[in-house]
């Protein structure tokens, strides 16, 4: 009989984030317009993510792209991150870098592939509101660099907040009959 091994389950995807960011709501005082800025120019960087909920650890890469090659490097920097002596099993959407052939998958991680058009089964979905709302939102970026550090920074204090990725992407459906 083969020796057990730990899963850890981790969830992944990515995000853009650039000039052409987003709003959020704000408090003000009512009969009141806050500004907020605007960005119209297009630059912008992907934020790779992966979480492992019940550890409350994640890997992140920042990168220009979003294909095959940089999705390589992230599933490579995941497996990295995995428990040694561990096993991942890696949920995550069907992008085509995720399904694509041309992934040398690491021994240690195991893709699974959720049902199309179902991000709300993605807690890193919820991730991305997070780090918009608290970090990334109301912003202007002034330059590329200043996208890629904005987005490395608000990946970074996720990181140092373990019980706030462990709240965000818990799912019971996901750890029914897992011990710790």
């Amino acid at each position: 009989m083969p020796p057990r091994v730990k899963v850890e389950l981790w969830f992944q995807d990515e995000a853009r984030i650039g000039q052409k960011n987003g709003t959020v709501r704000q408090w003000a005082r009512r009969g009141t317009r806050p500004r907020q800025p605007a960005d119209q120019r297009y630059k912008s960087a992907y934020l790779f993510g992966a979480i492992c909920p019940a550890r409350g650890i994640g890997a992140g890469l920042a990168l220009p792209f979003a294909d095959t090659e940089a999705m390589q490097l992230h599933i490579d920097e995941i497996s990295l991150h995995v428990e040694r002596g561990a096993h991942a099993v890696l949920v995550m959407d069907r992008a085509g870098w995720h399904t694509t052939a041309n992934l040398k998958i690491p021994k240690n991680v195991t893709p699974i592939f959720l049902p199309s058009r179902a991000p709300e089964l993605n807690p890193v979905e919820n991730v991305w509101q997070y780090l918009r709302a608290n970090y990334l939102s109301n912003r202007v970026f002034d330059s590329y660099e200043a996208i890629i550090e904005a987005a490395c920074e608000a990946w970074q204090k996720l990181l140092a907040a373990p019980e706030t990725i462990t709240s965000i992407g818990m799912r019971e459906w996901a750890h029914i009959g897992q011990t710790q």
